[in-house]
Formats: C-alpha cells, structure tokens, sequence
C-alpha cells in the first residue's frame, strides 16, 4: 500500500491540522531524515518542539513551556539511535502525537506525557523517573499508554493492553487521547508495513480506536481515521469515492453561493456569525453516495455557522426556516437533547430556489471546539480539585466529571471478564452500540444504557448480582415483561422476589444488550446446570389441582328439590346480589346480577328461580392470580391461602407467557367477610401484582 494510498490529502475535511488557522504543517519526514546528518542537522530538532510550543500557545497564552521542553530533551534522549520502519528517527513518532493534541488545545500536562508515551516502553526511562521528574500525573498518564510485555502476556497482548488502557482512562481521561493521537499518527505512516499487518492494525482501529473516538467526542480524530482505514480495508470503494470528490472539485461548487445568501440573511437579522463551507470526509461522502445514489453538488459538504450564545443558535435556525424552504425530517436539535459523547449542534438543511438542498449547522465557538476535540478540549479534568480531593488515598478511584455513562459501565463488566478472549469479544459489541439511551429510575436516579436495551439490563445495570431475582417491571407506571425494550427518557420501576433461591431464565440472554447483564446471566446458568438445561420454550399445558368439589354452598333456591349450582362465570359469595335461572336437568345456577350471563339468560326465555343466601357464613369463591414466573411461586401461594384458613377446592396454573402466570383458585372461605384479606395475602406474594375475582 502507498503511502498516498494510507494518507488521503485530497480531502482537507481528512487532515485536521489543516485546517486551523493556516498554519504550516510541521514537515516530521524531512527533519526525521536530516537528523541522520550529523550533529549540524541535529540542531534544528528543537524547532519541532517550537512548533508544539506555537500550537499549545494559540490555546493556551499563559502556558509554562519549560516542562514541554524537559520532556522534550528526555524523550528525545532516551529515543536517540531509535528508528521507524519508515527511516526516520524514533522521536518523530512522539512529537508528531503532540502535536496531534497541542492542535487540539490539549492542556500542559497531557503534552508532557504525550511526549514520554514510548519512553518507559521502549527505552531504559523508568517510571519512578518518570515521576520523580515530572510528577504524578504525568506518571500515571504515561504507564496507562505503556502496553503490556508480550512475554508475559503471549497473544492476550492487545486485549489486555486495551484492558489497562480503558482502567487507566476511568480515572484519567487523558490516557485515551493520547492513545487515539498516537494511533493516527502509525495509521499517517502505516504504507511501510506489510499489507497483512495494515489490514490487522486497521481492522482493530475500526472495532474499537474508531468507536472509542466517537464515545470521547474527538470527531477531528475520528474522522481522518475513518479515512485511513477505508483507504486499507476497502482500497476499491475508497478509489472510486476519491474519483468522485475529484470530479466534483472541477465542477461548480454551489455551497459558496448558498454560504454568501446565509450570510446575508444573518447579517439583515442582525445576528453575528460566522459562515463557513465544510466538505464532507472520503468516509461521509461514501456513505451518502450509498444512501442518495447520484450525488449533487450540495452533497459534498455541509455549512458551518458559528455563533456566540445558545440563543443565537436558535435565531439562526429561525432565519433559514424563514427564509429558505426547510427539509423537516432533517432537523435533529442536539442542543436541548446533547449526544452522550458531549456533541452539540442544531442541525437542518434547507432548500434554495435553484433546486439544491443544503445540510446546515449551527452551534457556538465552544459547541464547535468540543465537537471538534471532544474530552480533550475540556482541559484538566482535575485542575479544579480542592486540596482535600488531593489528599485522599492514591489508591482509590478518582472522580473524572468527563467520564461518560458507557466509560463506567464498561469498567464495570470488564471486572467480570477475566479471560482476555472473551473481554476483547465483548468490547467490541459494547463499542458496536453506536447510540445511548438515558432512562429514570423510580427513586429519580437515571441509567446510561445502549439504544436497544431492555428492562433486564436495566435490573443488572441498577442492581448488579441482585437483579437474578428479577420478576418484572413497571415501565412509565404500567408493568410489562422483563424483555420489554427501553426508550429514551421511560421511567423503569423494577420487581425483585424476596426468595434468594431465584435466578435467571436462559431465554434472558436473548434479550440481553449490556454486556454486564450477559456476562452475570451466563455466569449464574453455568454455575447452575440444571437450570440452564431446562427446556423453557415448549409449550405446557396448564397445571390443575383439584379437590373436593361441593355443589351451591350456601345458596338456597325457591324450588323445592332443586340442585343449586355456582355459576363458575362469576363465582358468587355472600351477601352479593345474586339471580338464578333454572337450566336442564332441573338445576338452578346461581349468578352475580351484575353478570353478563344474567342478560343471556333472560334473552333466551330462561326461567328465573328467587334464590337466598343461608344463614351460615361459609362460601365458595374463584380468584385469578397474575404473577411474573419464578421457582416456588405456586408453593408460596398455596401456603399463603392456607394461613388464612381457606381450602383449595381447584387450582389451573396456565404456561407462561413472556415471564407473566396466570393462576386460577376455586376456593372454599369458612366466613365470606374474610374474602378481602384473603385477597390482599395473595397480592403480598413476591411476584403478584393482581388478584382479582373472575
């Protein structure tokens, strides 16, 4: 592979540092090679840490530099005789990182490090002078990039580098973006491997560096590393889309034209922004070419517009609504409602009167740097930390406010992961859920939670092991089975048995999305074999106990003789107003008068017979159970109706139905008026939510 071929320049949108202020990009290859002339030439590698300088200074005025520089001397030191596959000296490879992030606005501490990322792995720099030089942030910074010894790791290697790197980067943010700069610099230069080593390197850029830029909100990082990996894994396509962008440069560009009648109607309004024309990424294009087919000149890129507050954002959106033709369905606001990876904007597009539909956006200067760095625009995270935060044990978990939800829940997971295969297979899944969801817990907490999730990672997510016992849930107040997908912004009320003894069902892991909900359910079905091997999916017919049946209970007819039957429709007991019809046989069933079949049976001609109740308070009832599934649910029924001294004259258990049984007790009461207590120690069941008569 060429190195045009892994460095796609065509496109201004794929090199970042580009596209700042105009400035000259640092030319690494040519100092690199001059180094190699002798101690003249070495003279001018100080002007690569000017550069790094000059770019920390536009973001950072007021910068102490003489640390930039120490690290620079130590860096460049240690490295001295060190080379890249591609010839230069090894301290290209450093400097080139740090400039990556200085073009950033990355803060003093994060460039030292940067600078020192490679010291302690592949050099004789120790971390104890590490620290000793240059403090303790920087150390920990620089021992979260250092990979782990393959000769201690073999091919759990990578995984368990990545593994120390995402530790690392929960209590330091900083760690991930140097590793993020420091691989898009080996991407700018990967033409000198072997093709099957590009295609490796490139296959886990796109898995997870790709998707961890995009969670960290460093879209100018992401961006060009899509770029880079397209151009390796799909060198056809990627030609192809580059022949697209280069017939289009030599054809009229309309988005100038449509970027100076935006400027205008901004500046009539009064508003003060600035209009810029973006083009689109290799990666962007190739995708809307997928989704349009024949692309048109306003495809190519998208207009900027910078403004100053928020509200402004919102006064520019009405001004094009006004007067453009807005496209509806395009308009996302990612203000009132920001992506969980901090990204801001408002986006619409817009239909001028020549036919062309142009995509805008608008978003302040601050909203424009975030999106731009993500994390690493937010300075230190630490800066602000009183003195007594300062003082708490090393070893515990600092708080880093830029740590996203995803960030928390895969430290947490991974804890539960020890084999290396199986934590790199499930890193990768988790990085694959590309949206996130945010839902309200009962007690107005919220969970962070990939698009898709459902109430069951919801439970591991809130309770962790306890969520084994899980028997349902209540979603925005109505209960609904365990499987039930969750929506951004439900409130989620979750139902937990009491019995220790409760687990969770295989057909779970096929509602699972959460990698700690997965790795908990499978860990408990393996631990406990017999439940895991149930069938679960069969169909069952209902379960029935029967008992001793009687016949009217305590309802007496005005007919002598007479058989008196319940009606098992309604299920009557004293003192409700009851009818009774006589049927064939000479019998007469007693109903509620409230019951439909009251109606039935006077529509086709039944003969109504007076029936009373006997003076003895003992009745006969049927009550209807509904219940989420769990072991021991029907013991625990049966004993709660026999505390209150009812005798079970039948029992129906029907096969469950996405977690939910219906049970249904025909029941002999020695006193009618203890029929709602009854009722009610039925409902106080773990895993009732209703009882009801039928």
């Amino acid at each position: 592979m060429s190195a045009e071929a892994t460095n796609p320049e065509a496109h201004p949108e794929a090199r970042p540092e580009l596209r700042r202020r105009g400035r000259t990009r640092l030319d690494l290859r040519r100092l690199g090679r001059a180094a190699l002339l002798g101690p003249t030439s070495r003279d001018r590698l100080p002007d690569a840490i000017g550069h790094v300088a000059e770019a920390h200074r536009a973001h950072h005025p007021d910068a102490d530099l003489s640390i930039l520089r120490r690290a620079y001397l130590l860096a460049e030191t240690s490295h001295r005789g060190q080379m890249r596959k591609s010839g230069e000296p090894y301290i290209t490879h450093p400097l080139a990182v740090t400039l990556i992030l200085a073009e950033l606005g990355a803060e003093t501490t994060t460039l030292t490090a940067s600078l020192l990322h490679d010291t302690v792995e592949d050099t004789d720099v120790t971390l104890d002078q590490v620290r000793a030089e240059f403090g303790d942030e920087v150390c920990f910074i620089v021992d979260g990039v250092t990979k782990v010894e393959k000769i201690d790791y073999g091919a759990a290697a990578e995984p368990e580098t990545f593994r120390k790197m995402l530790v690392a980067t929960g209590n330091d943010v900083r760690v991930m973006s140097i590793k993020l700069a420091d691989r898009l610099h080996n991407m700018r230069t990967l033409g000198v491997m072997r093709p099957e080593k590009q295609a490796r390197i490139a296959k886990v850029t796109r898995d997870v560096l790709i998707p961890l830029a995009e969670r960290l909100g460093v879209q100018a990082l992401k961006t060009e590393l899509e770029d880079l990996v397209f151009a390796i894994l799909h060198p056809e396509e990627y030609e192809s889309t580059r022949a697209l962008i280069a017939a289009h440069a030599g054809e009229r560009d309309p988005l100038p034209a449509i970027a100076d009648s935006v400027r205008g109607v901004l500046r009539e309004a009064g508003i003060t922004a600035e209009v810029q024309v973006r083009p689109r990424h290799f990666v962007s294009v190739h995708r809307i070419a997928r989704t349009r087919g024949e692309l048109r000149g306003s495809d190519f890129g998208r207009i900027l517009v910078l403004v100053g507050e928020n509200a402004d954002c919102y006064a520019v959106l009405g001004e094009l609504h006004t007067c453009f033709t807005p496209v509806v369905s395009e308009f996302k606001d990612f203000i009132a409602t920001p992506k969980f990876n901090l990204y801001q904007s408002l986006h619409t597009a817009v239909a001028t009167p020549e036919g062309y539909v142009a995509e805008v956006i608008v978003r302040t200067r601050q909203m424009h740097r975030v999106a731009e760095a993500g994390v690493v625009a937010l300075g230190n995270p630490y800066a602000t930390a009183t003195p007594d935060a300062a003082a708490t044990d090393p070893d515990e978990e600092r708080v880093d406010p830029t740590r996203p939800g995803w960030l928390s829940r895969l430290l947490d997971w991974q804890q539960s992961a020890p084999d290396p295969d199986t934590f790199w297979t499930v890193l990768r899944a988790e990085l694959a859920q590309d949206r996130e969801i945010t839902v309200f817990r009962a007690d107005g907490g919220t969970l962070g939670l990939p698009a898709g999730a459902s109430c069951i990672d919801a439970a591991y997510a809130q309770h962790g092991a306890a969520a084994h016992g899980c028997i349902g849930a209540r979603v925005n107040g109505r209960l609904t089975s365990l499987s039930s997908p969750l929506s951004d912004g439900d409130t989620v009320q979750l139902l937990l048995a009491q019995d220790a003894s409760s687990g969770p069902a295989v057909e779970w892991l096929d509602h699972a999305r959460t990698p700690a909900a997965r790795i908990a359910i499978s860990s408990w079905l393996e631990a406990h074999p017999d439940r895991a091997m149930a069938p679960t999916s069969a169909a069952r017919a209902p379960l029935s106990v029967v008992g001793a049946r009687g016949g009217g209970g305590n309802a007496v007819a005005d007919l002598p003789d007479a058989t008196v039957r319940l009606a098992g429709c309604c299920t009557p007991v004293p003192p409700d107003a009851v009818a009774g019809f006589l049927v064939r046989g000479g019998a007469v069933t007693v109903h509620r008068i409230h019951c439909a079949a009251v109606a039935q049976m006077r529509a086709v001609g039944r003969t109504s017979v007076a029936v009373h109740w006997r003076a003895t308070a003992d009745c006969r009832v049927t009550l209807r159970a509904e219940s989420f599934g769990r072991p021991h649910l029907l013991a625990d029924l049966t004993e709660a109706i026999a505390r209150e001294g009812v005798e079970v004259v039948s029992a129906t258990v029907e096969p469950p139905v996405e977690q939910r049984v219906r049970h249904s007790y025909t029941l002999q009461l020695p006193d009618a008026a203890g029929l709602p207590a009854l009722m009610r120690a039925m409902r106080d069941v773990p895993g009732v939510y209703d009882v009801s008569r039928v």
